[in-house]
């Protein structure tokens, strides 16, 4: 049986001990990666809607960098938006910079009516290099 192992970025294990999840959780060569937000430091939600897109890509890279992981090891994207029609564009040109080429993740976007005082989350599933 495949052992399930927590992963944890450096500096926000509190956080999520307080809430009672992981950031992530290693099973075989496969990643699940808990959502991830455009907070700051202290917990908070950073209330420029680009910005907030961008450090939640931040702590996305901080949780798969936890694991031996890149952006370029995700296979698919869950993304949540509070506004998609007017956050669409915003969103967009943020995922052109990330994903500036194929092959291109699966991507599949909701909107959504609260994210815990939040506007934009993603959660992956990445494929752990052989080499971790």
């Amino acid at each position: 049986m495949t052992q399930r192992e927590a992963i944890f970025p450096a500096e926000r294990h509190a956080l999520y001990e307080e809430h009672g999840y992981s950031a992530a959780i290693r099973s075989g060569d496969l990643l699940f990666v808990s959502g991830q937000v455009g907070s700051r430091s202290d917990g908070t939600p950073e209330p420029d809607f680009e910005r907030q897109v961008r450090l939640a890509f931040e702590n996305l890279k901080a949780t798969l960098s936890a694991a031996g992981c890149t952006l370029d090891n995700i296979v698919d994207v869950t993304s949540f938006h509070t506004d998609p029609e007017n956050q669409f564009g915003t969103i967009m040109a943020v995922k052109q910079e990330i994903f500036s080429k194929p092959p291109y993740p699966n991507w599949t976007a909701l909107g959504v009516n609260w994210l815990a005082g939040f506007d934009f989350e993603i959660k992956v599933i990445a494929r752990i290099p052989a080499s971790h």
